[in-house]
C-alpha cells in the first residue's frame, strides 16, 4: 500500500510520545500534510514512554526540589519552576482539547489526581523547604500550596510515611493537590489510534530508519529496514523529525549536518523498587518527592509514587541507577562506542574528568544490592519489609554531552532540539522532564521546522483553540489562565482546584 508513492511531507522517526504528539498537532492544524511515522520495534511506546520506565508524574515543578536551587545568599530561585510549569500546562491544555473533540474518550485511562508533596529531614532542610513555600506560594500559579511541619498534618498527607516516626524527628513537606500522575504509554497510544483512524497516518512497525541523507536540494531520503523480511526500502521527505530517545544520537550522527558535532551521550538506566503488597499499596496516595543525595545527579531524586498502570494503583520506589552502555532497553551494548567520534571526542572526554564525583555515584548504585536499596526505601517507609519490594528495570536515559568552550564538554539533565539551519531535519536529545513536556517541546518543532505555518493567521488560530497559552506567559494574563485551568481539570475529570 505505501510503495505507490513514498514522497512525505514529514517522516517521524520513533514510536514514542514525542513523534505521537508532533504528527497529531500537526494533523489536527493541517490534515492535508503527509505524515509517516517508523517504530523499530513490533509495538509502539515501549521505551522510555512505556509506563514501568518512566516516573509517571506530571512534573509541574510542584515537589521538584531540583528545579529550584539555593543561591549563596539563601535565596531561592524559582524561575524554572515557573517555566516547568507552563509548559505542563500547555500539555494539559492539548489533552483537554482532545477530551473535548471526543477523540479521546476516557481521561482517566491516562491521566489521575494525585497530589505532590516535597518532603525534607533535618533542621536546614526544613528551613530550605519554607524559604521555597514562600517563594512558590506568592506565585499565583502555586497559591494553592500548603506547607507544614507539623507531624500530624504530615501524618494525613502521607501516613505510610509517618508510621512510627519519633515525635522529635524534624521534618517538612509542602503539597500541591493540583498534582497528577501520568501514564504515558497509554496516552501515546490513543494518539497513535487517533492518528490511524482518523488521519490515515501510516505507523510501520518493525522498520527502523538506518540512514538518512539529502535528496537534491529540498528532500531528505531516509534508508528504511523491515527488520521482518529485511528488505530495505527509501522515503523521501521534505521534513524529518528523530524522536527516537536513545535511538535519536546514533541516527544523528549519520546526518550530514555540521548542526550535530560535539554532540555525545551518557547512558544511565533507571530501576525501582515496585511494591507487591497490596495492603501497603493502598497505604499511599501521593507522589513524594524528596532531595538527591550529595554528587547524584538531579534525575536521581529518590520518590515514593503511587502510580495507575493498566488501571491499577501501584507503588514504586527509586530511582536507583544501573549503567549500561546501551543507548535502548533493547539497544546494543555496542551502542556507547559506536557513538564515540573524532568531533565529539573533546566533549566526551571533558564529561569525563569533570564529572569524576558523577562516576563514583554510579559505581555506588551498580554496586548495591537489594538490602541497600531497600535501606534507603527505609528512609521513606520505616518498616519496610524486603519481601514485599521488587526491583524493576525502567528504561534507559541518554543525557546530552555538548561541546563546551572551559570544560571541553558538560553534561546535560534536559532536552535540546538539534536541528539543520532550514530546520528540515529536527532531532530530539536528552531526557528529563521529557514526557510530560511533550507538548511544549514539539511547539518549538513546530516553530524551527514549519516557520511559515506558525506565522499564518489560520495556523495561528487553530494553535489558540488547542493551546491557549501555547504562544503567551501565563504570568501576564492571571484571569484568563485560571478560567483555561478550571476548564482543562473538568474536562480531565482532575479533582476540583482548592
Amino acid at each position: 500500500m505505501h510503495n505507490t508513492n513514498r514522497d512525505y511531507d514529514l517522516i517521524c522517526v520513533g514510536g514514542g510520545i514525542m513523534s505521537a504528539t508532533l504528527a497529531l498537532m500537526l494533523k489536527l492544524t493541517d490534515p492535508n500534510l503527509k505524515i509517516i511515522i517508523f517504530e523499530r520495534l513490533g509495538s509502539i511506546a515501549e521505551e522510555s514512554t512505556k509506563a514501568w520506565n518512566n516516573a509517571g508524574t506530571g512534573h509541574s515543578a510542584f515537589c521538584e526540589l531540583n528545579y529550584t536551587p539555593q543561591d549563596e545568599n539563601g535565596e531561592v530561585d524559582i524561575s524554572k519552576a515557573i517555566d516547568i510549569f507552563q509548559q505542563f500546562e500547555r500539555s494539559k491544555q492539548f489533552w483537554s482539547y482532545l477530551v473535548e473533540q471526543k477523540l479521546i474518550k476516557d481521561p482517566q485511562s491516562f491521566i489521575h489526581s494525585i497530589p505532590h508533596h516535597a518532603w525534607v529531614r533535618g533542621e536546614k532542610d526544613a528551613e530550605f523547604l519554607k524559604k521555597r513555600y514562600e517563594a512558590m506560594s506568592s506565585h499565583f500559579m502555586f497559591e494553592n500550596m500548603k506547607f507544614s511541619d507539623k507531624h500530624d498534618k504530615l501524618k494525613e498527607w502521607f501516613p505510610l510515611i509517618m508510621e512510627n516516626r519519633a515525635p522529635d524527628e524534624v521534618m517538612a513537606a509542602t503539597r500541591m493537590e493540583l498534582g497528577t500522575g501520568v501514564n504515558f504509554r497509554s496516552l501515546t497510544e490513543q494518539y497513535f489510534k487517533i492518528l490511524e483512524e482518523q488521519f490515515q497516518v501510516p505507523v510501520l512497525r518493525n522498520r527502523e530508519v538506518l540512514d538518512i541523507d539529502p535528496d537534491g536540494p529540498e528532500d531528505w531520503s531516509a534508508k528504511i529496514k523491515d527488520r521482518n523480511s529485511g528488505e530495505i526500502s527509501y522515503y523521501d521527505a521534505e521534513h524529518i523529525f528523530i524522536g527516537a530517545g536513545g535511538g535519536a544520537l546514533p541516527l544523528l550522527q549519520k546526518v550530514e549536518i555540521p548542526e550535530k558535532d560535539g554532540y555525545g551521550g551518557f547512558p544511565v538506566s533507571g530501576q525501582w523498587l515496585f511494591c507487591k503488597n497490596r495492603e501497603t499499596i493502598e497505604k499511599h496516595h501521593a507522589k513524594v518527592y524528596s532531595k538527591a543525595g550529595v554528587d547524584a545527579p538531579p534525575m536521581s531524586v529518590p520518590h515514593l509514587d503511587a502510580r495507575y498502570i493498566n488501571g491499577k494503583k501501584e507503588l514504586l520506589f527509586g530511582p536507583f541507577a544501573g549503567f549500561s552502555t546501551k543507548f535502548l532497553k533493547e539497544g546494543s551494548i555496542l551502542d556507547l562506542p559506536k557513538s564515540i567520534k573524532f568531533d565529539n571526542l573533546p566533549s566526551m572526554w571533558g564529561v569525563f574528568w569533570h564529572n569524576l564525583p558523577l562516576t563514583s555515584y554510579l559505581i555506588e548504585q551498580v554496586r548495591m544490592d537489594h538490602q541497600d536499596r531497600v535501606n534507603d526505601l527505609k528512609v521513606f517507609i520505616k518498616d519496610a519489609n524486603p519481601d514485599d519490594w521488587e526491583l524493576k528495570v525502567a528504561g534507559q536515559r541518554v543525557q546530552i554531552i555538548k561541546r563546551d568552550k572551559e570544560q571541553g564538554g558538560i553534561l546535560e539533565f534536559g532536552t535540546d532540539v538539534v536541528h539543520s539551519k532550514d530546520g528540515k531535519i529536527t532531532a530530539l536529545l536528552g531526557a528529563s522532564p521529557g514526557a510530560s513536556t511533550a507538548v511544549h517541546i514539539m511547539l518549538e518543532v513546530l516553530r524551527i521546522a514549519f516557520p511559515e505555518k506558525i506565522e499564518s493567521e489560520d495556523y495561528r488560530e487553530k494553535l489558540n483553540k488547542m493551546i491557549p497559552f501555547w504562544d503567551s506567559d501565563i504570568r501576564n494574563d492571571e484571569e484568563y489562565f485560571k478560567q483555561v485551568q478550571e476548564k482543562c481539570s473538568k474536562n480531565l475529570n482532575l479533582e476540583a482546584l482548592h
